[in-house]
């Protein structure tokens, strides 16, 4: 079986509707046509937040709370 033989889609659990194939299909296409659009306008592409780097950085102080030093343990577990 060569590539252009084996299906593009294949439901493997369930029994969807043909009107269900037909949406997921839709929608599958507006996105790649989407996605060409945007690589063909040079936007980059969106980063994804569990790759962005800058969630691993400490966010904003909070007023009186000291975020880290001696007292940081109690400082964890007051209301912000």
């Amino acid at each position: 079986m060569t590539a252009e033989d084996k299906p593009f889609l294949q439901i493997v659990r369930g029994d969807p509707t043909p009107e269900e194939v037909a949406a997921l299909v839709a929608v599958l296409t507006a996105r790649a046509r989407a996605a060409a659009g945007a690589r063909a306008a040079g936007e980059p592409a969106p980063v994804s937040r569990w790759a962005d780097r800058s969630r691993g950085l400490r966010g904003p102080v909070v007023e009186g709370v000291t975020p880290r030093g001696p007292g940081a343990w109690r400082a964890s577990a007051l209301p912000r």
